[in-house]
């Protein structure tokens, strides 16, 4: 991607089915679940760089004795930083411990992170701050244990502000208003009085040490989620443990964020990717199973594990971007969707070269967008096949013409390559900006000055930013007669609000096309029109997305080509083409992944259309505050 954005974490759960000592003796050593752990976080490191965290939880510890542990870290090399300090804990158990190091309850009378219940965090920070007070997983401690509550997660809330009021109204005084606190209380209030319920139940019956077990015998973790999550609006993975050793996994009811799980005798494992799963405990795809929306994984004390619903399901509208873009392309689904995607390009593109593909010449924005040039260049492949074969059934070629049309082949070339990050230090813009343009860099003299046609596929094309300030200038310096930019995605004309940090609309460069449009056809009156309706409806729950009525007036292709004028540098001296991917053949692509509002507008709650259309009257205001 050219234009990187953050986006979403990631989560991992591990549960150990069976006691520990059932690993050192089969495994050599008792860390076999921090190496799986480690394993698993690491196969997921696309997922959150800027912080980590991981937590722990002992079974069945004496009082008195310390069985939850927790390391977060904002270091640069986060999981190896974390790991790294859980791997020296072991290694002094082994030092000073000889054989007890082989003897479970030594290990876990002795040193943390030697539980059987884990959990893992990757961060991006797609706003705020990235202290390691943001970090996941967050704790909340009791002296019950069953009242401790670890929590992580890969979700973001719209209506934050309505249920920090609504935990205000309990007499609770939140520490801040975030979606992380507060959908952490809002869990732990409704676990508090989980706990207090069966307490009444036994209080006088029973002794207050026996009512301790009880209690952690006949939590119902379903009815807990179902009560604390029924004024959710947003898109969430959210991952917990309760002090006693029991775990959930609850994902969202249109299946927004994603959630993977694997079981087998001797594990119960979460991740937000199969190639995470599948890499660490080699078992085949088809074992890995999705989380349904509107369904939790319950895994109880004693290893045993359950779907459960807790809120009714919605119409299932898991993220697209997570298809072209986010989730690592090892998946064979993923991977074959993102082949597709180029593929679907195809007619866009032979119109664009003006089917003179002998002066064409293909390329891709390195590194995400392979995937989809792979594609391109099949589907290049199948139209010059059925080319070939009308022409020889048609024209009956000579020997010399036959053998010109079967020996022809693209022209591939890397013309794109990125350099190592380089430190934007210089503070001034007109500086920075050529700093910029050398983060890419290309290689020259590989094409026919003045004669060929460049096309060079991205995966999406957020800001436009890159394309006017590095790669277009870089491009048009090998001399070509045209650039075409294909983008393997729609155009971006909306925010997310469901974990990817795309929340102000004068950042997208769709939304600047339009703009510029309307102005060239007088038709400006409509901002303010839409800024009305937009504040008429503020305190309206079930608000249209109005924003879309700025879009109406105009095609999709005037769009793209008001964005080929923006995005053109000063000086450009090629012809210049912007093509996007359409909607339609998005979904033919990822049939099972149609979240697609930041394309369409079409959100799946009705905290997206409050959103979309406070980030309007946001850019109205020139405000630079998110929407939610």
């Amino acid at each position: 991607m050219s234009d990187p954005i953050k986006h979403e974490c990631g989560v991992a759960v591990l549960r150990l089915r069976k006691p520990l000592q059932y690993y050192i003796d089969k495994y050599g050593s008792p860390a076999f679940a921090a190496k799986k752990m480690y394993l698993l976080m690491q196969k997921q490191h696309n997922r959150g760089q800027d912080g980590v965290g991981v937590a722990n939880i002992k079974l069945d510890m004496p009082p008195g004795t310390r069985y939850i542990s927790r390391y977060r870290t904002t270091n640069q090399q986060p999981i190896e930083d974390i790991f790294g300090k859980i791997s020296r804990k072991y290694n002094k158990a082994k030092k000073e411990g000889g054989d007890s190091f082989y003897d479970a309850q030594w290990m876990k009378d002795n040193y943390a992170f030697t539980g059987e219940v884990w959990l893992g965090h990757l961060r991006y920070g797609t706003h705020g701050k990235n202290g390691i007070e943001s970090c996941h997983p967050f704790l909340r401690q009791n002296n019950w244990r069953s009242r401790n509550l670890v929590m992580a997660g890969n979700f973001n809330m719209t209506n934050v502000d309505e249920l920090f009021d609504k935990l205000v109204s309990l007499g609770q005084h939140p520490k801040e208003m975030v979606d992380t606190v507060t959908v952490m209380e809002k869990i732990g209030h409704f676990l508090d009085e989980a706990n207090q319920a069966v307490f009444n139940k036994y209080r006088g019956t029973k002794t207050n040490i026996e009512i301790t077990d009880i209690i952690e015998q006949e939590l119902d973790l379903q009815r807990i989620l179902e009560k604390s999550c029924r004024d959710f609006d947003g898109g969430y993975t959210m991952t917990g443990m309760l002090g006693y050793g029991a775990a959930f996994v609850a994902r969202d009811p249109n299946g927004i964020r994603p959630a993977y799980y694997y079981a087998d005798d001797d594990v119960v494992v979460v991740a937000s990717e199969k190639p995470a799963i599948k890499t660490t405990f080699e078992c085949n795809y088809n074992e890995i199973r999705e989380i349904p929306p509107g369904h939790a994984l319950i895994i109880e004390k004693d290893g045993s594990y359950r779907e459960v619903k807790f809120i009714e399901p919605r119409v299932k509208k898991s993220c697209s971007f997570e298809r072209i873009y986010f989730s690592r392309g090892t998946d064979p689904d993923i991977y074959n969707e993102r082949r597709k995607l180029g593929e679907l390009l195809i007619p866009s593109v032979l119109k664009s070269v003006n089917f003179d593909l002998k002066n064409a010449v293909f390329s891709y924005i390195p590194n995400t967008a392979e995937t989809s040039f792979l594609g391109l260049l099949r589907g290049i492949d199948n139209y010059l096949i059925a080319q070939r074969k009308d022409i020889i059934l048609d024209q009956k070629p000579s020997a010399d013409s036959l053998e010109e049309l079967l020996s022809f082949r693209p022209r591939v070339e890397k013309l794109v390559l990125k350099d190592a990050k380089l430190r934007t230090f210089i503070t001034d813009d007109a500086h920075r900006d050529d700093l910029v343009a050398h983060v890419y860099d290309t290689t020259y003299e590989v094409i026919n000055k003045r004669k060929d046609t460049l096309v060079v596929i991205d995966d999406s094309i957020v800001r436009g930013t890159t394309l006017e300030k590095s790669i277009l200038t870089l491009l048009d310096r090998l001399e070509p007669k045209k650039v075409v930019i294909v983008s393997s995605a729609p155009q971006i004309r909306f925010p997310d609000c469901y974990g990817i940090d795309m929340s102000k609309m004068k950042d997208f460069v769709a939304f600047r096309a339009v703009l510029a449009l309307l102005q060239k056809h007088d038709k400006e009156y409509l901002l303010d029109e839409v800024y009305e309706k937009c504040l008429a409806s503020t305190g309206d729950k079930n608000q249209r997305n109005f924003v879309k009525e700025l879009y109406a007036p105009f095609t999709y292709d005037e769009v793209s080509a008001m964005i080929t004028n923006i995005v053109r540098p000063k000086g450009m001296k090629a012809e210049l083409e912007v093509v996007y991917q359409t909607v339609e053949n998005l979904h033919k692509a990822c049939p099972n992944h149609i979240g697609d509002w930041y394309f369409t507008g079409d959100y799946p709650t009705p905290g997206g259309n409050r959103v979309v259309n406070k980030a309007f009257m946001n850019f109205m205001k020139g405000s630079e505050v998110r929407a939610y």
